[in-house]
């Protein structure tokens, strides 16, 4: 089999052709549709939280001259997740490669990032009550508000009876303990959630990818050695280690995000492992050894694209794992300070004296549960869409 073979199977598994044919069958199933769907209002809420939830007008004139506060008081991260959604999008229509729309994506967003970590700082001190007392005494003339008036860490100063409001048409969810609308808190949550869940899981599975295909490929004393340490990183409880972090260190979104990825990758490693061990022996690899084909090229390459099944389904189980550890933090009170969060709403929703209250409860932990159950029915629909067993009964 010729080097020329090799890259024809590869493309097999990378073509437009073989995507189209999985996406089909995982679209066929109402679970992955349902799951998508979910998932993808959370992508459009955190992209858009602050054009949708924001107490920064969108625009306002003020001495008769129109701004805009709320594009002067974005953030690095806001304008990264603009850019990386926009891309995504114009990619998705452009033909080519998946692995090059990847790459060209990858590049926007890094040269995106830096310029923006560098020159964007917004103010650290802000006002929120500045706006409409500037509306109530005429300082200024008229403003453009976004659905949504509030913003996450605006706790209604101005206004003494805002705290524990239920819903009512001027905040849709209520607001929360310390006067918060909770609905605009819900929103920017969502961002939390989902870049907890994908960046950690990335993390995991880059490692587990990486030590799990060298074990097996070359088996023996690097086998031996390497499944020691999985066993020594299995045996770590990410919870207890996470508890222990923000227990003596300030709580770091992305701390924590290096914890989970560097204590839940031996799963991934586990499969990787297995797959390799399998076609290490197989026709294909030995004549990629024979055509001269680079160690890396063969492992990551030619092995991994035939052995990545595992690891996908197990990936979008990870995601939920990972949201319901940061869950369990906020809700324990030792999570993120002064960012919105699921899990820390969720525990304002008993408050002081034993009173429940049922909206606070409501809202968070129905997104929590719909988020977890949504990445667990696109596990399934992955699950069963790249086995060829199930497939051809599809």
């Amino acid at each position: 089999m010729s080097e020329a073979t090799l890259e024809a199977v590869d493309a097999e598994h990378t073509s437009p052709s073989y995507m189209r044919d999985v996406a089909g069958r995982i679209m066929r199933r109402s679970g992955a549709r349902i799951g998508l769907a979910w998932i993808s209002c959370l992508v459009v809420l955190a992209v858009f939280g602050p054009f949708l939830a924001s107490s920064h007008p969108l625009l306002m004139k003020s001495a008769g001259h129109w701004s805009s506060p709320m594009l002067l008081n974005l953030g690095p991260a806001d304008v990264i997740l603009q850019v990386a959604f926009w891309a995504s999008v114009i990619l998705w229509q452009m033909r080519m490669r998946p692995s090059k729309k990847f790459t060209i994506w990858t590049a926007i967003v890094i040269l995106t990032a830096i310029p923006s970590l560098i020159w964007i700082h917004p103010p650290e001190l802000v006002v929120y009550q500045s706006y409409r007392v500037g509306l109530k005494d005429g300082t200024i003339e008229r403003t453009i508000n976004a659905p949504i008036a509030y913003s996450p860490m605006d706790h209604l100063r101005d206004n003494e009876d805002a705290r524990l409001q239920p819903p009512d048409h001027e905040h849709w969810m209520g607001t929360t303990a310390d006067g918060a609308d909770l609905a605009s808190n819900m929103i920017h949550a969502s961002r939390i959630a989902l870049s907890i869940g994908f960046i950690s899981t990335g993390i995991a599975v880059v490692i587990g990818i990486f030590i799990g295909g060298l074990m097996g490929y070359y088996v023996g004393w690097f086998d031996l050695l390497g499944m020691r340490l999985v066993e020594i990183f299995d045996s770590i409880p990410t919870l207890l280690l996470l508890l222990c972090f923000v227990a003596y260190f300030t709580p770091n979104l992305y701390i924590m995000m290096a914890i989970i990825g560097a204590t839940t990758w031996v799963g991934y490693a586990y499969f990787v492992r297995a797959e390799f061990l399998s076609l290490r022996d197989r026709d294909f690899v030995h004549a990629a050894r024979a055509a001269g084909v680079p160690l890396h090229s063969i492992l990551f390459r030619h092995m991994l694209l035939n052995g990545l099944t595992p690891v996908i389904v197990s990936a979008s189980f990870g995601v939920a794992t990972a949201i319901l550890l940061e869950s369990t933090l906020s809700f324990l009170g030792i999570g993120l300070a002064n960012e919105s969060s699921w899990g820390a709403l969720l525990e304002e929703a008993l408050g002081e004296g034993g009173t429940f209250y049922w909206w606070i409860a409501l809202y968070p932990g129905l997104a929590i549960f719909l988020t977890v159950f949504a990445y667990n029915l696109i596990g399934e629909a992955l699950r069963d869409a790249l086995d060829p067993r199930v497939s051809r009964m599809m």
